[in-house]
């Protein structure tokens, strides 16, 4: 068993074993004495980022934007009533689920690994073989699995981090690119919805007076209709290109980083299907779609994680 660490691991000792992957790690910090736990399972993970902080509530408010021109500038003065009811209902109901989905990225533990747990306490209950070498993260100091990368941001290694999203204000990793493959889907498909209604209306109302379908005065409406034209277009480029992304990652079973490094795999890669499942869970079904699976509703108590950290869980 070795640690790579100057003062307990030899030249010979750093060939690298089936099972491990090797990592540049510092020579002169020495390991901690005593570990961290990871997140309990079940708390919320939350990330004190100011840019990132910034961009979700940006998020939040861009959507509850486009709810208020498409619920009260374009659908609600309208004198179809089943137009308003089929498209009212349609949006909110995509609206709710691209939120959640959001706010399930954001407050979900991606897969950090527990900090400071490179104790030798915990190296000598892995009982690993003679010659068999593990690597520690020497920002966090911790134990880096296979295919784990540090975050500057979250200030922890995250396994199987395809990237950081100022926009969730997390990373994207194992446990929470499901949710954000969701958002980035819903996100498309309500910028979508509002560029048509958008059309229509418009189309609509430069055959009657504007005063006649909209509550507003044709200036403001015309100006909060190509606001939400822009915002729209430029929401539904970015997002469709990162789901297509994201499908093709999870497809091949690579993450972004990984894709960018170029690094060759030493683990077995799950393809198409099995990689879609092994994300969204197995077998196929309409679950895969639902941001609500496997929510549960908990008594929300503050508590910080650990001291002179970037997240707090509850």
């Amino acid at each position: 068993m070795a640690v790579q660490c100057e003062s307990c691991l030899s030249l010979q000792e750093r060939m690298q074993s089936s099972g491990h992957r090797l990592r540049d790690v510092e020579q002169h910090q020495p390991l901690l004495s005593g570990g961290e736990e990871e997140v309990a399972s079940g708390r919320v993970w939350f990330i004190q980022d100011s840019c990132g902080m910034v961009c979700a509530f940006m998020t939040w408010f861009l959507v509850m934007y486009a709810e208020f021109v498409v619920n009260f500038v374009m659908l609600l003065p309208s004198k179809s009533f089943w137009y308003s009811l089929i498209n009212g209902m349609a949006f909110n109901f995509l609206a709710v689920l691209a939120l959640t989905s959001h706010l399930r990225t954001m407050l979900t533990d991606p897969g950090a690994v527990p900090k400071g747990n490179a104790t030798k306490e915990y190296m000598e209950s892995l009982q690993l073989k003679p010659g068999e070498v593990i690597y520690k993260c020497p920002k966090c100091c911790s134990i880096k699995p296979e295919r784990a990368h540090h975050c500057s941001i979250c200030k922890r290694c995250i396994r199987k981090m395809d990237h950081h999203c100022p926009w969730v204000n997390n990373c994207v990793g194992e446990n929470n690119q499901r949710f954000f493959v969701l958002f980035t889907m819903y996100i498309a498909s309500i910028s979508l919805h509002a560029l048509c209604l958008s059309g229509f209306h418009f189309f609509t109302c430069v055959k009657v007076q504007w005063n006649e379908c909209s509550d507003f005065s044709p200036p403001v409406a015309v100006m909060l209709l190509i606001f939400l034209c822009l915002e729209a277009l430029l929401f539904l480029t970015f997002t469709a290109v990162m789901f297509g992304t994201q499908i093709h990652s999870i497809c091949n079973d690579e993450t972004e980083i990984e894709r960018l490094k170029n690094e060759k795999p030493t683990w077995e890669r799950r393809v198409r299907w099995e990689g879609m499942k092994a994300v969204f869970g197995s077998p196929p079904s309409l679950l895969w779609f639902n941001p609500f699976a496997g929510l549960r509703l908990r008594r929300l108590l503050m508590v910080r994680a650990w001291k002179g950290g970037a997240e707090f869980s509850v």
